[in-house]
């Protein structure tokens, strides 16, 4: 595959996916492979090769992982079909990961992406917690030292641009825990994640300007997604 420096996806690539989400079967998809690989697949490696140059700046020690077979940063574009009724064979999305600790991506606290042809979502946190993080992040809420780094970290990314926090999942506080905390809102979370209020727009996703504007989303973002690293650590 050719390095290609990476200056915004092209139009061609949002077109693609548009024309997919239209065409979800492997006849059209293998008749347009050679657009998919030049127009999207060969730019999302180089800007995950770009992220992999300058996120370190926000967090030294990320993981970004080059490799394309889906152990990567990047998502392979192929569903698993085995165990679900909806048998459409691709995702109409290009997606990826970068994240902190020693565990897989989707396991551990991770800044991410998500392109289709409306334009670019962003993240940073963690979707949902395995039972044991879940066990470690509520414990955490309630710690005198971590609960208190929670809701600092959470108004950082807030005040610092049109970022939303999400993952509130229950609606009663969990069982051996006091309703009554002044935390205890926290407890209703079954991940922590945050993300811009509105998805980056295709002018954004198709500007050479793109990673400086993902990096300082990130940027602001990050407070939430360090937080979660100091309070899955035992995890």
């Amino acid at each position: 595959m050719t390095k290609t420096a990476f200056a915004g996806f092209p139009a061609a690539g949002l077109q693609f996916l548009e024309a997919l989400a239209q065409n979800n079967n492997k006849p059209w998809f293998e008749a347009h492979k050679a657009e998919y690989q030049a127009y999207l697949w060969e730019s999302a490696v180089a800007f995950v090769a770009a992220m992999s140059a300058r996120l370190p700046a926000v967090v030294p020690d990320i993981r970004v992982d080059m490799r394309t077979n889906g152990s990567g940063s990047l998502m392979r574009i192929y569903r698993d079909v085995r165990f679900s009724q909806d048998k459409r064979p691709y995702k109409t999305a290009v997606s990826g990961m970068f994240w902190q600790g020693a565990g897989k991506k989707t396991e551990c606290p991770a800044f991410g992406f998500h392109l289709d042809a409306q334009g670019m979502d962003l993240m940073a946190g963690m979707f949902v917690f395995s039972k044991e993080q879940l066990r470690a992040y509520r414990e955490a809420v309630v710690d005198e030292k971590l609960g208190p780094r929670l809701v600092t970290a959470v108004t950082a990314v807030t005040q610092a641009g049109t970022h939303d926090i999400a993952g509130k999942h229950y609606k009663q506080t969990p069982r051996g825990f006091d309703p009554d905390h002044n935390r205890a809102e926290w407890l209703l979370y079954n991940g922590l994640y945050t993300h811009p209020t509105a998805a980056l727009s295709v002018a954004d996703v198709t500007s050479p300007h793109l990673l400086d504007i993902c990096l300082d989303h990130f940027q602001k973002m990050a407070p939430v997604q360090q937080w979660l690293v100091q309070a899955l650590a035992s995890t």
